[in-house]
């Protein structure tokens, strides 16, 4: 599997504070290597649109879709409390 990032998704990543950035990066490996990893927490979030949330840490999320060999990644936004 491979990452395509969105200009939405930059924007959020480059916006986001180091710590959150270098934890995401850490997330998106993971995920990589498997969509099933307990520390991502993978899950379905929209299912009329085929969107997935996963976890950068206890307090950020980052969303994305599959299409094929890809993961096209969405937005990175602070998890709503």
């Amino acid at each position: 599997m491979r990452l395509l990032y969105t200009e939405r998704f930059r924007r959020s990543y480059t916006g986001a504070p180091s710590s959150i950035r270098k934890r995401c990066d850490k997330q998106l490996a993971l995920l990589v290597q498997n969509l099933r990893h307990p520390s991502i927490r993978a899950k379905k979030y929209d299912e009329a649109r085929d969107i997935w949330q996963a976890r950068a840490n206890r307090g950020w999320r980052f969303y994305f879709v599959i299409r094929g060999d890809l993961y096209y990644l969405l937005d990175l936004i602070p998890h709503p409390k």
